[in-house]
């Protein structure tokens, strides 16, 4: 379909208001020229009615030579005189029947009767006076505006209506043009945006709304820029986490392939191989939940679980965890069942994450579960700074400012657990914990 630009369409717009308006305005102007043409008409009539009557009561309604006199005068602006008698009219039949329905018939003495009358679809003005009982006169004209007059009005319309026309055409094309300018100029901003660029800003100019337009493409440029700064720096961090364990595989798997070790260090070859190949596919396996989330196809199996029990399980694998790495650690949980309406693997699989977080870097892990259904996953570690607990989900923000500060992963953990949490209806946040550290607020929505 062939589009139309903003220019072409103002214009077009213009054109049809102006026209319409011109339109209108000669209409309304017709009847109006009609009406002041009809009482000027009419006040004329009333005027020559009077002086009729004045000699009408000098001479009589009996003066033969009097009712000539008027007739004739008059007879030539085309004005009808209907002589009212006792038992008799006289005068154009027409006229006749226009008076008489005016009211001629039983006009009284000294009376006068001003009225309009439509007789075989001709309007008519009636000026009745009366000189005695039963007995009076009218002067009665046609309402019709001259061939002369209308020609003149009609062409004084269609004078206007061209030069509306004209000038709405030229406002219209100014008009278009002011407002596409910005337009375009932010249209090739877009462009380039889609090209790659994204150093380039619109100029916000011109009406409110095409300002608006400006901003919001100036600000989806930014948000492009920051987001696919972020995008970099995780995907440098998830390189790095996954370059260190299979440079790990790759060297232990070399040796051995070499047979440079053998014995003891070839099972301890072996062993770091497997634990560095689990650490792989831990970080593979959360990348591609990461990238599911999204979709629709995501599948949860939602059931009703004790929290109590979920988490005493999970207490039962890291109590040990930090025993070998030398990490106090505590559990916090109430003495009867909690129960919420959750998936239990991926809500392990979240509290795994954060406890690994945590003994990475913290002298104490505290798991928490009130009877609330709130789970606190809290550390003693360094924490992190105020503005940091806004951004600690989002991938790769954490692990950009605190790499090569402290241990830090690649940042896929917190997002991924605030997928999955957001996934099951519960929320989770970050905040400093009373140990001195980070808690993650876990509240889920409890099985009624």
């Amino acid at each position: 379909m062939m589009r139309r630009s903003l220019a072409f369409r103002i214009t077009v717009v213009c054109l049809a208001v102006a026209g319409i308006a011109v339109l209108v305005a000669g209409l309304v102007a017709a009847g109006l020229v009609r009406r002041t043409g009809t009482d000027v008409l009419r006040n004329s009539l009333a005027a020559q009615a009077d002086v009729v009557a004045s000699q009408v009561d000098e001479t009589g309604l009996g003066s033969r030579l009097g009712l000539t006199k008027v007739a004739d005068v008059v007879r030539g602006q085309g004005i009808s005189v209907v002589v009212a008698r006792p038992r008799a009219e006289i005068g154009d039949p027409v006229a006749v029947r226009a008076a008489n329905e005016a009211g001629l018939t039983a006009i009284g003495a000294g009376q006068a009767i001003s009225a309009s009358r439509t007789v075989g679809g001709q309007e008519y003005l009636v000026e009745a006076r009366g000189v005695s009982a039963g007995s009076g006169f009218a002067l009665v004209e046609p309402v019709q505006m001259g061939r002369a007059t209308q020609r003149a009005l009609v062409r004084n319309i269609l004078f206007a209506l061209g030069a509306g026309l004209l000038v709405a055409a030229i406002a219209g094309l100014g008009l278009g043009r002011l407002l596409a300018r910005p337009l375009r100029r932010t249209a090739a901003v877009a462009t380039t945006m889609r090209q790659g660029r994204r150093d380039l800003r619109a100029p916000v100019e011109g009406p409110v709304e095409v300002a608006e337009v400006a901003t919001a493409v100036n600000e989806l440029s930014a948000a492009l820029q920051q987001s696919e700064s972020r995008q970099r720096e995780f995907l440098l961090s998830v390189s790095h986490e996954l370059r260190t364990p299979l440079t790990a595989v790759h060297g232990f798997a070399e040796s051995l392939a070499d047979g440079v070790v053998s014995g003891e260090e070839a099972r301890h070859a072996g062993q770091t191989i497997q634990r560095e190949s689990q650490r792989l596919e831990r970080l593979v396996s959360d990348l591609l939940d990461l990238a599911r989330l999204g979709a629709d196809e995501f599948h949860l199996d939602l059931a009703q679980v004790d929290l109590t029990e979920t988490v005493a399980r999970c207490a039962d694998v890291w109590r040990v965890r930090c025993e070998r790495a030398g990490v106090a650690f505590r559990l916090e949980i109430p003495p009867h069942p909690v129960f919420a309406v959750v998936d239990a693997r991926r809500l392990r699989q979240v509290l795994d994450g954060l406890a690994e977080n945590a003994l990475r870097v913290a002298p104490l892990l505290t798991l928490s579960l009130n009877a609330s259904g709130v789970l606190q996953v809290r550390d003693g570690g360094p924490g992190l700074a105020p503005e940091d607990y806004a951004l600690a989900f989002e991938r790769g923000a954490l692990n950009a400012k605190y790499r090569g500060r402290r241990p830090v992963g690649s940042g896929i953990g917190l997002a991924l657990a605030h997928g999955l949490v957001t996934r099951m209806g519960g929320t989770i946040s970050a905040g400093p914990a009373p140990e001195g550290g980070a808690a993650f607020t876990i509240a889920l929505p409890l099985s009624r």
